[in-house]
């Protein structure tokens, strides 16, 4: 149950991530999507939930290496001594 809750965790900002580069890439050739009244504002929003979704992912990952002490010294995380 606790790997498939980590799946899902992962796949929603994965899927935000894929639906932003479709709404860039659909910028590119000119189409434009039904709620965007420009181009423009459609490739924004495209690169905002692409890299908010890219981001999640790596954060995500990040913090499960960090807990398995399996990232390199400068990602580690500094404590007070």
């Amino acid at each position: 149950m606790a790997r498939f809750l980590a799946f899902l965790i992962l796949f929603i900002p994965g899927a935000f991530a894929a639906l932003g580069i479709k709404l860039m890439r659909d910028m590119v050739f000119g189409l434009l999507k039904s709620p965007f009244p420009s181009l423009t504002l459609q490739f924004l929003c495209g690169f905002i939930l692409m890299v908010g979704g890219i981001g999640f992912i790596a954060g995500f990952i990040l913090h499960r290496d960090r807990k398995r002490n399996k990232v390199q010294q400068r990602f580690s995380t500094r404590k007070n001594v």
